[in-house]
């Protein structure tokens, strides 16, 4: 059975890290909840906090990095109402009770955090960081009050003092802004503080602990060395890394491009140069000649990846420019003298190798720019392109949201014309959707 449960037990950087890492559990999400007003964001909940006191250096940065030019009359800043409930931060937890249990989760967010803290967590005070946890059935309900008791009889043994985490059905999980959503995952040394009691149960329940972890067996005898000339590397964990499933299913599952990609553990590197620190999974190497280029720590979305990938592989060249600048080749240039009269074929995107135009839609439109009458279903993606005082429609590559040229509309015959710079593209002959 698949359930959700909402827990809350301080920045929620860190709690969702902890449970995304857990297997069996499905989806983590950030957010808030536990308040009484509506459509809260990150900084009505900071605003509503009980606490008078100066933001705490992590606010800080927070409001820094997001909110660089708030409005001193902008309304979240506002003395807040007295009457508000404020919400705290929370990770909604998504799980499969075939594969972990209700109670080894619940026990799990006890030993995560200190709860006999009110109204925070170490330095981050306030009720915004209060702990809690919101179930959303009657098992969870009883298993939270039974092991709420069970951890109180340990805390006391340990001379701590009574737990004060909020514990009720949930009425509404709002999510959080995207920048908070896998924020360890996109930044591996980002803020995350221990606040655990060190307060252990002696059991913690049923889950299967390398169910999602045997996808790197293969990698154990694996020894890289370099295969010289350009190559990335993905530095692998030998345990289970939800970062490392979601970048290998978002991009190296759909990557066809020709750079190899090869992923390792960190220990069976081989005579390669690198400079990035390896500890965090998934590291990603951009290598050339067994020399690191460039190296990126945690997950890169689909567009971070291939934004890095045209740098690496394309350097200042036109192509790039092309790509992210959306620029535009010369008229009768040398790679469409190259590809104007081609064998039977598809033209695919020069950085993830996914096919975007067959031979058979080839036409000579005398423009000096590779034309065709159509894409390969589902390749493209079209947007209208107003800039410079015209209204066009311009192609992008679905898979790296590169830019590949327009498409035009024939008022003569009623066909389309896409209009395509050769340059952001690679042949690969008889390969046929």
């Amino acid at each position: 059975m698949v359930l959700e449960i909402v827990f809350a037990a301080g920045c929620f950087w860190g709690v969702e890290k902890n449970f995304e890492q857990i297997s069996g559990v499905i989806e983590v999400t950030s957010g808030y909840a536990g308040g009484n007003y509506d459509n809260p964001d990150y900084h009505q909940v900071l605003a509503n906090k009980d606490n008078n006191t100066a933001f705490n250096f992590l606010n800080l940065l927070k409001k820094i990095s997001w909110n660089d030019e708030e409005d001193e009359n902008d309304e979240h800043n506002k003395e807040p109402n007295k009457n508000t409930i404020n919400h705290t931060e929370v990770v909604k937890v998504i799980y499969d009770t075939k594969l972990v249990s209700t109670e080894f989760l619940i026990k799990n967010f006890w030993e995560l955090h200190d709860p006999t803290q009110t109204d925070g967590q170490g330095n981050d005070k306030g009720n915004n960081y209060r702990s809690a946890i919101y179930w959303t059935n009657d098992e969870q309900k009883q298993i939270a009050l039974s092991t709420k008791d069970e951890y109180q009889t340990l805390l006391n043994k340990k001379g701590f003092g009574e737990i004060v985490s909020e514990l009720k059905p949930l009425d509404k999980f709002w999510q959080a802004e995207d920048y908070h959503q896998d924020y360890l995952a996109k930044n591996p040394n980002g803020y995350c503080p221990n606040h655990k009691t060190g307060v252990k149960f002696a059991s913690k329940g049923m889950i299967k602990e390398k169910l999602s972890g045997t996808y790197n067996e293969h990698l154990k005898d694996l020894i890289l060395e370099p295969l010289g000339d350009k190559e990335i590397i993905v530095i692998e964990s030998d345990a289970y890394c939800p970062y490392c499933v979601a970048f290998k299913q978002k991009v190296l599952d759909k990557y066809k491009g020709s750079i190899p990609v090869r992923s390792v553990f960190a220990h069976n590197l081989k005579g390669y140069t690198i400079k990035t620190p390896t500890f965090a999974t998934p590291t990603i190497l951009f290598i050339e000649n067994g020399i690191e280029k460039a190296g990126f720590q945690g997950y890169l979305s689909p567009q971070e990846f291939y934004k890095i990938l045209g740098k690496f592989k394309l350097g200042d060249s036109k192509a790039f420019d092309i790509a992210f600048n959306e620029g535009t080749e010369g008229r009768f240039c040398k790679q469409y003298d190259i590809f104007k009269n081609t064998p039977d074929g598809v033209f695919v995107d020069k950085l993830s190798g996914a096919p975007l135009f067959d031979t058979n839609d080839r036409f000579n439109s005398k423009s000096g720019w590779l034309s065709f009458t159509k894409a390969i279903d589902n390749s493209t993606i079209e947007k209208p392109d107003n800039r410079f005082g015209m209204s066009r429609i311009e192609v992008i590559s679905k898979s790296t949201g590169i830019h590949l040229g327009h498409v035009f509309e024939d008022d003569q015959n009623g066909t389309r014309r896409f209009c395509i710079n050769a340059t952001v593209l690679d042949f690969v002959a008889d390969l046929k959707q």
